[in-house]
């Protein structure tokens, strides 16, 4: 019998590679064909003592990621979330796959929270709650959105028939990533915003949050949305019918949280550690947002509004038991790691 093939993005990241671990893991793992496409050639060979197959590339190197998608089954995307280009090759091979086999092909792609955010700067917490069932509403969201002009590519090709699209988008994702390809330095064991956030406050020695901090955000932890990637390929193998192309969208959220809580943690632990002198976390500057978070913009997501409730994903069985207690606890160990590591005075 075949095996199913599979093509993986961004597998040296911290999505990807949590992702790629549980594939590793699967109790299927025999009768799959695990494609990496990775830029770094050493990493590549890294990757191929798991048994993996690897293409050496970046998502600048269109030919490459349309030739490794036509020749897969599942393509599971973690990488650059805005990457146009780069999805527009990945469908491109998709349609090739499905017009060479007749039959369509799996698209499993990563966005995250941000498309649902608004401008709050840290003011106050909205209203509006969405939902990966309430597909009216996320269709609301303006194109300018922060990856929106991707997700709408790759609804469109679900809608088209050539493939079978799926859209994750994780939430605040924290927690150390663990496993071989984590020890081995192949992937990232550091999520972004929160790792963001500590760094930035033990360099100005002080917990800081945007303006009040009165803004919500769901939170998810990276070993639960690696579940929720493996339930979703699982469901989607074995169901052509489960959800896609429009209704294709699952949100990775297991609770919300108030950024002011997870500043003030933050600010907590670095008075513990000796870094802080107060456990009260104060507004970022002007100048500090310039020097964290390339301005305004980058800081965004800091401040915003993000309120979601993943209905979809529960009901494909997934079921997070990690609420917001445990992001809070996730604090100390990651400033921990990031010391220890030198990566917290990374700017």
């Amino acid at each position: 019998m075949s095996k199913t093939s599979i093509f993986l993005t961004g597998a040296t990241g911290y999505i990807g590679g949590s992702v790629l671990t549980h594939l590793l893991n699967h109790p299927n793992v025999s009768s799959f064909e695990i494609t990496a496409f990775v830029r770094d050639p050493e990493k590549a060979k890294l990757l191929e003592e798991f048994g993996l197959k690897t293409v050496v590339g970046s998502n600048s190197d269109l030919d490459k990621l349309e030739e490794a998608t036509s020749k897969s089954d599942v393509v599971i995307s973690t990488a650059d979330a805005d990457d146009v280009p780069a999805i527009k090759a990945i469908l491109r091979g998709l349609k090739k796959r499905h017009d060479e086999t007749g039959v369509a092909p799996i698209l499993i792609h990563t966005v995250s929270f941000l498309v649902l955010t608004d401008d709050a700067h840290g003011h106050y917490a909205y209203e509006t709650i969405y939902s990966d069932l309430d597909i009216p509403l996320i269709e609301s969201l303006a194109a300018t959105q922060p990856h929106r002009d991707v997700d709408l590519l790759i609804v469109e090709a679900g809608e088209q028939g050539y493939a079978r699209t799926h859209i994750i988008l994780p939430s605040t994702i924290y927690g150390l990533a663990q496993g071989p390809l984590f020890d081995k330095g192949i992937s990232n064991k550091h999520s972004i915003q929160v790792p963001g956030l500590i760094k930035a406050s033990w360099d100005r020695k002080q917990g800081g949050m945007v303006r009040e901090g009165k803004n919500l955000w769901p939170n998810v932890h990276i070993e639960e949305l690696a579940d929720l990637y493996i339930i979703l390929f699982d469901a989607a193998l074995s169901n052509p019918k489960t959800a896609n192309g429009r209704e294709g969208y699952y949100f990775g959220e297991s609770d919300e949280y108030l950024f002011y809580d997870l500043a003030k943690t933050v600010a907590q632990v670095l008075v513990e550690l000796g870094r802080g002198s107060s456990e009260e976390p104060t507004p970022f500057s002007r100048e500090e947002i310039d020097k964290y978070f390339a301005g305004v913009s980058g800081s965004a997501y800091l401040g915003s509004n993000s309120r979601a409730r993943a209905e979809r994903s529960r009901s494909l069985g997934w079921r997070p038991v990690k609420r917001t207690t445990d992001l809070l606890l996730s604090v100390k160990p990651e400033v921990e790691e990031l010391a220890r590591s030198g990566r917290i005075n990374s700017f």
